[in-house]
């Protein structure tokens, strides 16, 4: 039995979280979400008791998923799309569109990338804080610019992607679609 140099290693993690990396962390916060409102649906109905940081939890976990699903959405081409041109185009003005789509969505996330992290500065700057679980809110306000920061990754990627098959005279990834 041989061991992976730490290069190798590394680079195995590093495909891993590539493929799987949004899926492991909106399982994290889904859990967490489900668990906790678990918890205080307990609480409320059997103790008539409930606390603040229980519903901050939820709240927050919930903003992470959206944030972090977005990025996902856009690594399976997954968001909602109007693709009936698609149906009567060719395979290379298809991939232009695709491509063409994708450049403004990158436009758009940079400038919501740049203002959601100057809230989270602001934030950082005049210390606030939440109101039940008394830490910072920086970490909470990081769900924005941490998801377009994703959505600007595989922005590239799918890019990429979409240059290489271009070139090779593939079809463009598609992704799944909702109906057929």
């Amino acid at each position: 039995m041989t061991l992976a140099s730490p290069r190798e290693a590394c680079m195995k993690f590093l495909n891993a979280l590539n493929k799987n990396g949004e899926r492991w962390a909106l399982l994290v916060f889904y859990v967490m979400l489900v668990t906790t409102m678990f918890i205080e649906v307990l609480r409320r109905e059997l103790f008539s008791y409930s606390s603040i940081w229980g519903e901050e939890i939820v709240r927050y976990s919930f903003i992470y998923l959206a944030w972090i699903g977005a990025a996902a959405a856009v690594k399976e081409r997954g968001h909602i799309r109007i693709d009936v041109i698609m149906e009567y185009v060719g395979p290379r003005p298809k991939a232009i569109l695709y491509i063409f789509g994708d450049l403004i969505m990158f436009v758009v996330s940079i400038i919501a990338f740049y203002w959601s992290l100057e809230s989270v500065l602001v934030s950082a700057k005049f210390g606030s804080v939440t109101h039940g679980l008394r830490i910072s809110q920086v970490w909470f306000l990081s769900a924005v610019p941490i998801g377009f920061a994703l959505v600007l990754l595989r922005l590239v990627q799918s890019f990429l992607r979409d240059i290489q098959d271009l070139r090779a005279g593939r079809p463009v990834f598609e992704g799944d679609k909702l109906f057929d």
